[in-house]
């Protein structure tokens, strides 16, 4: 009994440390690329990490977390903040919800570009309106998730397949 305990006690530590670093990653992407993290025309590398809810169910909270803390620097204030951070989890759910499924790549880019895309266009008052946004914000969204955010979950399959969940 005492060593199933510790086997938890371990499992749950090393699922705190595993979502600590996935947050910390994220705003420290974010922060590290801030010209390019944020605007119509972004290129965010750190979204790439939002397919992780496919094998790590703490990197749900963990990506709220990390988008909200990276949010707080942005320039669009509580709207980019409260909505952005609530997209991020909303799509962290669906994407760990789907996770057996090739759909949970597309949450994250179809959210983002949706709801992001919304709100950036009001807030910034562009000529190029909603679906301009929708579109940039959707292609920058693919292009991380595509690009690197497979590779990653390959990677991580491949290198660690004991560890995943």
């Amino acid at each position: 009994m005492k060593k199933e305990n510790h086997n938890k006690k371990g499992q749950t530590l090393r699922r705190i440390v595993r979502a600590s670093v996935i947050a910390a990653a994220y705003v420290g992407l974010t922060y590290a690329l801030a010209p390019i993290s944020f605007g119509q025309l972004q290129f965010r590398v750190a979204e790439a990490l939002t397919v992780l809810p496919i094998l790590y169910p703490e990197a749900v909270p963990a990506l709220f977390v990390g988008c909200f803390l990276a949010n707080l620097i942005g320039p669009y204030g509580i709207f980019d903040i409260v909505l952005g951070s609530l997209t991020t989890l909303l799509a962290a759910v669906l994407t760990r919800m789907s996770r057996n499924s090739p759909i949970a790549y597309a949450w994250p880019i179809v959210l983002n570009a949706l709801v992001v895309g919304a709100y950036l266009s009001l807030l910034t008052g562009a000529q190029a309106g909603y679906p301009m946004f929708a579109i940039s914000i959707g292609l920058s969204q693919a292009g991380v998730v595509l690009l690197i955010g497979i590779p990653l979950i390959r990677f991580l399959k491949k290198s660690y397949p004991d560890i995943t969940s």
